[in-house]
């Protein structure tokens, strides 16, 4: 129940709306009681030939009228509860989707896409059908029950309404067995669905590597087999649920022969009329639906306690960057910045991915770093950029701390072009104007310039129109770059970060792309990592990381002229060089 915080803002803003709906929900309750009434005392009035044209009449009159208002009730109920619980369901989601982008980047390195789709979709659903139909079966499981009750045992028999819910007990008693196992089963069975759902998006977002590997069977296979385990769980989940309401049925008929019985010698010994039989017999059936609401009840409740418990979860999970609070929400004055013996260590690892890093790079310098795969190159942009915080040692922008710069103004004052250009299936102009919703066209078509994509954007059918696939998988990775190199600069960023932006374009599309930068870098602040020793050639400082550290650092010309893993590479690459202008 502690769970139930995360919803009672909702509940709270919404409780009119419940409140008014269960009223009518219980004068429902207490109007299908007249019906049965009706029918009996009209049985009565035929036995006993007290009925003319007329009456008949009335009778069908006070039926119908009865019948319209049951109708206009259950309509108006539906509304007020059902629908404050697709409310509900809305307002869960986009909370949780909120919450989703506040958390730090670790949080989704350990939980799967697939388990967080399961939640935004199977979790809420179950959360819905408990505050929308869970309520309506618990009212009508008491009210209902409650009413019918009293009704048979003031104006029909006490004997008789005691003889026929004799067996009821059983079923409260079943369902608390029942109940209990089926939460535990309820957890698993969505665990199975978001191990499914994880699946299917990751085999879909692959698409390309299944085919080219002609690895479709084997993933078939895998999914099969977790599409199995999904079924296995369900179908255990089922078997409890399925047994309930044939226990409900079997408890129901049990009453039911019980009325045949002692209320037919009653009718027969004449100490029960007729009419109050038919009565009776109506009610009994009038009390199988709360009886088998408590069945009901018990599932979609356990259900969605355990979804909202899985949400709650995650709902409860703190981001672990997050402005300080007496952070100073004024942006800074100047942009250099400033690696003081800087020390990250992964959660979980052993060694560190950067080790005691010291450099500072003034503003409107640009800072090359190169080095081999996984020698903490893009760890150091992430530790800029706050995804994570150092183990020790301290960051500056000027003159102050990175955790002093609110997150806000930190990332919109950074332009970063990540080594996943990461496009959205929209069109071309919005994956550029990204972030600057309000840029004009001929503001996206320019920096396209400055990219050196306007072309090739112009010659899509669509043009900057064109809409992209997912990840932008009509595009080539050069192409892709480019656009997110577009997308960095509309920003007009203080500090501009390009990480290993340009390895997916030719040597000479490079060359120009790096002449058009060097006009936008221009009193800005910029930090290139490269592969290509062409990059960074021309940058005002060049830092050599080996892992985690920094085995060189000076210019281009200092670094050719050293023995070391600069010269090493710059030596590699003219020789590949070299081979292909021969080649051709």
């Amino acid at each position: 129940m502690k769970n139930i915080k995360h919803v009672l803002l909702f509940l709270k803003e919404h409780k009119f709306r419940y409140i008014v709906g269960i009223f009518i929900l219980i004068a429902i309750d207490g109007l299908q009681l007249v019906t049965p009434w009706l029918i009996g005392n009209l049985t009565d009035d035929v036995m006993n030939s007290a009925l003319d044209p007329a009456g008949i009449w009335r009778y069908i009159f006070f039926i119908l009228l009865t019948a319209g208002g049951v109708a206009i009730g259950r309509f108006s109920w539906r509304v007020l509860i059902i629908g404050s619980s697709k409310k509900l369901e809305a307002w869960l989601r986009a909370k949780l989707f909120g919450h989703l982008e506040l958390l730090s980047a670790n949080f989704f390195n350990t939980h799967k896409t697939g388990d967080l789709m399961a939640l935004a979709t199977n979790d809420l659903n179950s959360v819905r059908m408990a505050f929308g139909m869970g309520i309506i079966l618990i009212v009508d499981a008491v009210f209902l029950t409650l009413m019918t009750l009293t009704t048979m045992i003031t104006s029909i028999d006490l004997g008789l309404t005691l003889m026929a819910f004799l067996p009821m007990p059983i079923i409260a008693v079943s369902v608390m067995f029942l109940g209990f196992r089926m939460r535990n089963r309820f957890q698993k069975v969505q665990e199975a669905f978001g191990t499914l759902t994880d699946k299917v998006q990751e085999t879909f977002s692959g698409i390309r590597i299944v085919k080219s590997f002609v690895q479709e069977e084997s993933e078939l296979a895998k999914f099969e087999e977790a599409n199995d385990d999904n079924l296995k769980k369900n179908m255990s989940l089922i078997r409890i649920w399925g047994l309930m309401f044939p226990l409900v049925g079997l408890v129901a008929s049990v009453s039911l022969l019980v009325t045949l019985s002692v209320g037919g010698n009653m009718v027969i010994d004449g100490t029960l009329s007729l009419g109050q039989f038919v009565t009776f017999i109506t009610y009994i059936g009038l009390l199988t639906w709360p009886m088998m609401a408590i069945g009901w009840v018990v599932n979609v409740m356990q259900r969605g306690f355990v979804s909202l418990g899985r949400i709650a979860e995650v709902l409860d999970t703190e981001p672990e960057i997050v402005d300080a609070d007496d952070v100073d929400k004024t942006p800074p004055s100047q942009w250099s910045i400033t690696f003081d013996d800087v020390t990250f260590t992964y959660p979980g690892a052993e060694v560190p991915a950067l080790d005691k890093l010291n450099f500072t790079l003034q503003e409107g310098q640009t800072l090359a770093i190169v080095g081999r795969t996984g020698s903490g190159k893009t760890t150091l942009l992430n530790l800029l950029l706050r995804m994570y915080d150092t183990t020790s040692g301290e960051i500056r922008i000027g003159d102050r701390p990175l955790q002093s710069i609110t997150l806000k103004d930190l990332r919109n004052n950074i332009g970063v072009v990540p080594q996943d250009n990461y496009l959205f299936s929209q069109p071309i102009a919005d994956n550029i104007r990204f972030g600057v919703d309000e840029a004009s066209m001929d503001t996206v078509k320019n920096y396209a310039e400055v990219a050196s994509i306007r072309k090739e954007i112009e010659d899509f059918a669509g043009g900057f129109e064109t809409l992209l696939g997912e990840r932008g998988v009509n595009m080539s990775g050069g192409q892709k770059q480019r656009v997110s190199i577009a997308r960095a600069l509309i920003k007009d960023p203080s500090i501009l970060v390009l990480d290993d932006s340009l390895s997916a374009v030719d040597t000479k599309t490079e060359e120009k792309i790096l002449d058009h930068l060097k006009e936008q870098m221009v009193g800005r602040t910029a930090i290139i990592v490269a592969h290509r020793i062409s990059t960074v050639r021309d940058a005002d400082h060049i830092l050599v990381l080996d892992e985690g550290k920094i085995i060189q650092s000076g210019t281009h010309g200092m670094l050719v002229d050293q023995d070391g893993l600069y010269k090493e590479l710059h030596d590699k690459q003219q020789l590949e060089e070299f081979i292909m202008e021969e080649a051709r």
